[in-house]
Order: C-alpha cells, then sequence, then structure tokens
C-alpha cells in the first residue's frame, strides 16, 4: 500500500474514533479544505472545523473504501452516518474525497457530495425545497 494510502486510512480511521487531534496530524500546516458547506484556506480553520464536528457527533458512523494514492494525489469514497445537531434527524451522507498531498501529508481535501440530497434528511422540508439554491448553501 502506498504511504499516502496509509495516510488517507489513518485520517478516516480517527474519524471513526472523532480524534480530531488525530486527524490533524495528517494534514500539511498550509492545508486546505473545501466541500460544499466549508472553503478552509488554512490548518487552523480545518482544526476548528474537525474539532466542532468530533465533539458535537451525535450517533457518528463512518464507513470508506476504494482508497486509492500516488505521490501526488489520492481518493476515497465514505458514507457518513450521523444524527444532524440543529434538527435532530438522522443523515446518510454518501461522499468522494479527492487529496493532494505534499512532504507525506495532506495539502489539499475536497470533498463533494449532493447537497440538495443532504439538506432533505438534515433539514426535512426546508431542505427538500431550497436545498438546490445557492441561498440555503450559503446559509447552511
Amino acid at each position: 500500500m502506498h504511504e499516502n494510502e496509509e495516510l488517507i486510512h489513518r485520517l478516516y480511521m480517527s474519524l471513526q474514533q472523532l480524534d480530531a487531534e488525530g486527524m490533524l496530524a495528517c494534514y500539511h500546516d498550509d492545508a486546505s479544505f473545501r466541500d460544499p458547506v466549508f472553503i478552509l484556506k488554512s490548518k487552523a480553520e480545518i482544526s476548528a472545523m474537525w474539532t466542532m464536528l468530533c465533539s458535537g457527533a451525535r450517533e457518528f458512523g463512518l464507513t470508506f473504501e476504494q482508497v486509492n494514492a500516488d505521490d501526488n494525489s489520492g481518493s476515497a469514497k465514505l458514507e457518513a452516518t450521523y444524527q444532524f445537531s440543529q434538527t435532530n434527524r438522522k443523515v446518510l451522507n454518501k461522499i468522494v474525497a479527492k487529496f493532494q498531498f505534499k512532504d507525506g501529508l495532506i495539502i489539499e481535501h475536497n470533498d463533494s457530495f449532493n447537497f440538495w440530497k443532504w439538506s432533505r434528511q438534515a433539514l426535512g422540508t426546508p431542505g427538500y425545497l431550497l436545498g438546490w439554491s445557492s441561498v440555503l448553501q450559503k446559509k447552511v
């Protein structure tokens, strides 16, 4: 297994344990993160996000598969299940993660998922009616 595949495994095994510090050890000091909700441009912002998500997680579960990586880039597919804290609704989020590496660490992490599907589960009727809208996406 390539060392960057091992790094992705380490990242997600830490997330399975809700270990934000273990996750942060996988990121380069100049790392960035992006998904449909967050655009983070520093390791400090990434730290704040993972700390918040790990400390507030309820009924959390994570599986990941199809981990691939080489010297420069990598990817994985994951499924996260959790109770969304603002509405207490159960969510199953299917995510495709893509990575860029530098100095043996993650320098860029980009997650993609269907925001409308997520918002319908997390927010109920408002998500169903407005989940396609960038206004709702910015509000979340």
